[in-house]
């Protein structure tokens, strides 16, 4: 039976439980070329291995931390942290802009995007993941946004690069950055999901934390110009003209057909600045499409031609990659669209409880429909839902962030999350979406996430029969 209950808030009188964050960068060079001998063998289950040894090497370091520091002390126990005054209460801190451009703090060091060992054979055309699980709000660092590349990234001059504009047009355009960078702009936060994400779990449970799991997904303030005001300066004839091609200056000759449905709404621009700071290299620097809603693959990186036509192009990135394999054997093209979609990420895989409690349930949730309406979250594997509190602000094709108080009791439970978009669209089971889609996918998979929650505190990646 399902139920609809209101979050309550937790009795004052317990203790917050104490949360030990999942293992990073848990497998070294050799890990990664076992990873790539075993999966070419049809092998999947050296990953976790190794993350499981690692979770266990972690836990006896923290535990042994964490040994005189059990929850918090009452008044007039004499707390060291307290009672002694540290270095930096009794002396003179580093001067002022000592690094020209600020750097995170060494204790968060291991906070970063890290690549999937064994998901790509080269390192230039891979992926890397953003640690979803580390990050609070809604908006993504720019130096932790999630990358992928078809044939690595660049730094270019922005002095020497060049914007075209043509195909169906009056007159051709050719623009500069500096041109580009004087005409009236806008600034919108939007996220942006890989159409891989979470591929690796259509088959079975491929890996541990939401870091690897939902990790090609960001969200930043993109500034730029509305793609439709660079054609309507080239004469566009809005009437024939049905999609446009992108096309990015990288190797990788990456180009992708994009509605005029899209174009004509303003939604979508050319984007030069991330965050407040020109784009990062890695993101596109110093030109990308922004595509609200749509798969990263069509946020063209390195962005120099727009060509206007009547007809998709089918180039080999959306006629041969990026399509859905279905059960009966056909493919589905340019499904493009991003469903609505959530994720735990606290707590999530490779996480441990530390203590019976109180915990803020936390995640993300986002539609590239429109704005999300609701999430539902659940602790017994579905039987029963609450709705979460939706944290402000909510935008539209954006990550929202939700919050939910529960206290575990220290019996096993499996959390996850539902969410609903302002369509009405309700994010799928992984049964359910399998009963259209198969197991042979690789990309939009859009399942609800489960991670059970042992006994002994340790979270684990499941999937629901």
């Amino acid at each position: 039976m399902m139920t609809d209950i209101q979050p309550q808030a937790a009795p004052a009188s317990l203790e917050r439980g104490r949360l030990r964050k999942a293992p990073e960068h848990f497998l070294d060079a050799a890990g990664i070329r076992s990873v790539f001998a075993e999966g070419k063998q049809g092998r999947r289950d050296f990953i976790r291995k190794a993350f499981a040894g690692a979770a266990a090497a972690g836990g006896a370091v923290a535990a042994a931390a964490q040994g005189s520091n059990q929850g918090s002390k009452a008044v007039g126990e004499g707390d060291p942290a307290i009672l002694n005054l540290p270095a930096h209460s009794t002396g003179l801190g580093q001067p002022v802009a000592t690094d020209g451009y600020g750097l995170p703090s060494q204790y968060e060091a291991n906070v970063q995007r890290r690549p999937s060992p064994g998901l790509t054979q080269t390192s230039q055309s891979s992926v890397s993941f953003a640690p979803l699980q580390s990050l609070f709000g809604i908006v993504t660092p720019s130096g932790l946004h999630f990358e992928r590349h078809h044939q690595g990234w660049w730094d270019i001059d922005p002095a020497q690069h060049r914007l075209m504009v043509n195909g169906m047009v009056k007159t051709p355009k050719v623009f500069t950055m500096d041109e580009l960078m004087r005409l009236p702009s806008v600034s919108r936060f939007h996220f942006i999901e890989c159409g891989a994400n979470t591929g690796m779990e259509w088959g079975n449970v491929a890996v541990p934390t939401c870091q690897y799991s939902h990790g090609m997904l960001s969200c930043s303030e993109f500034t730029g110009v509305p793609l439709i005001t660079l054609l309507e300066m080239a004469g566009a004839d809005l009437k024939a003209g049905k999609f446009v091609l992108a096309e990015g200056a990288d190797g990788s000759s990456m180009t992708r057909t994009i509605p005029m449905e899209l174009v004509k709404s303003g939604q979508v621009l050319v984007a030069y600045g991330q965050n407040g700071e020109m784009l990062r290299p890695e993101n596109g620097y110093p030109l990308r499409l922004v595509v609200p809603g749509v798969q990263g693959v069509s946020w063209v990186k390195y962005l120099r031609r727009i060509e206007l036509g009547d007809q998709p192009w089918a180039t080999k990135d959306e006629a041969i990659h990026y399509v859905d394999l279905l059960p009966d054997g056909q493919h589905r093209q340019y499904s493009s669209i991003q469903e609505c979609k959530s994720v735990i990420t606290t707590p999530s895989g490779g996480q441990v409880l530390l203590d019976k409690g109180f915990y803020n349930i936390t995640g993300l949730a986002w539609s590239g429909r429109g704005k999300v309406k609701k999430v539902d979250v659940s602790v017994d594997g579905g039987r029963n839902w609450r709705t979460a509190r939706l944290e402000t602000p909510v935008l539209d094709r954006c990550l929202t962030r939700f919050n939910l108080d529960w206290v575990w009791d220290g019996k096993p439970a499996i959390v996850m999350s539902r969410a609903t978009d302002e369509t009405g669209y309700v994010q799928p089971s992984m049964r359910q979406l399998r009963a259209v889609r198969g197991t042979r996918s690789i990309y939009h998979n859009n399942a609800i996430q489960s991670w059970l929650v042992q006994e002994n505190g340790e979270v684990k990646n499941v999937q629901l029969s």
